[in-house]
């Protein structure tokens, strides 16, 4: 779906409705809820966790983490989605709701018409991470360890059709090895799995990835970035490590119900911009490898419509699909 096709009717369909007691100078009277369409411990959680009490100093109100998990984000998704637009329901959203719209052939909700974006709040490249018993300490390894042992090695997802699932497939893809999925219910499931064994390895979002790393549970191969991170020189990237042209990410935008007033979400993006962008904030990020962003409704909106033809792409290559 071209972003060309639904913004201009987006765009009016957000900010030409107003809701009379929902007013930016008393904005707000009551605690908001911040949906997590996951599990908690996977990054689009740790993310909201970070950002929530933070926005309730700068609000003045409680902002609330409800953890809605399933359907690869759809169901925490589809809540907000249906959510009275009143100025108290936000969605920390990550890349795979732009994912969902060409892996589900009926999603419970339309992102382009049923969401309006407020920010970009960050982005993060994946980490590629394994078991360490696995006797493989580079890509170069890796691969050849898949290849010696085809249908053998596991990875674990945060369910089929999420960025780890496709980030794994567009590894496989390019190196041309066997390794099987396994698909759980979030990010946070999926890392405890390499952790006790129970799978092989996983390409999760590097954001809160780090401390399992040097705890010692989990050994960190690559990332999946186009060039190495100034926070983690010695890790390389899966491209120089003889997958050219290699490169994955996630990232993490807020979105409210379509329908909620242009004061609102412009009030609720200045807010979020600034605690993305405080002291504290970015150095507490940029130690795990995530980068702080802050943006425009509108430069939101253009960027989640490219994720969605991107990733359109890589959902039709891989052949993943959820009825």
């Amino acid at each position: 779906m071209s972003g060309n096709k639904w913004l201009a009717p987006y765009w009016a369909a957000v900010f030409c409705v107003t809701i009379s007691h929902c007013d930016a100078q008393t904005y707000p009277v009551r605690p908001i809820r911040m949906i997590v369409p996951y599990a908690a411990g996977g990054g689009v959680d740790v993310m909201a966790r970070l950002i929530a009490p933070r926005l309730s100093e700068r609000l003045g109100q409680q902002v609330v983490v409800d953890n809605r998990a399933g359907a690869t984000g759809n169901i925490g998704a589809e809540l907000a989605a249906r959510s009275v637009p009143d100025c108290y329901t936000v969605l920390m959203a990550g890349a795979a709701i732009a994912i969902n719209v060409s892996l589900y052939a009926k999603p419970p909700f339309e992102l382009t018409k049923d969401l309006a974006p407020v920010t970009l709040v960050a982005n993060s490249p994946n980490i590629v991470l394994v078991h360490p018993s696995l006797p493989a300490k580079s890509i170069r390894e890796l691969i050849a360890l898949a290849h010696s042992r085809p249908g053998q090695l596991n990875y674990a997802s945060g369910g089929s059709g999420s960025t780890l699932h496709l980030t794994a497939e567009l590894f496989k893809t390019m190196t041309h090895v066997d390794i099987v999925h396994i698909p759980y219910k979030s990010t946070g499931p999926a890392i405890l799995a390499v952790i006790s064994g129970e799978a092989s390895m996983a390409m999760p979002p590097l954001a809160g990835m780090m401390g399992h790393v040097e705890s010692g549970r989990l050994r960190a191969l690559a990332v999946t970035s186009s060039k190495r991170l100034s926070t983690l020189p010695n890790l390389p990237t899966v491209a120089e490590s003889g997958v050219p042209g290699f490169e994955s990410g996630q990232w993490y935008a807020v979105l409210v119900p379509t329908g909620t007033p242009a004061d609102i979400v412009n009030r609720l993006q200045t807010d979020l911009v600034q605690v993305v962008r405080a002291p504290d904030v970015v150095a507490h990020i940029t130690r795990e490898g995530t980068f702080p962003l802050g943006s425009t409704p509108p430069e939101c909106g253009r960027f989640i419509a490219r994720e969605i033809d991107k990733w359109a792409k890589v959902v039709k290559a891989s052949g993943a699909r959820v009825e």
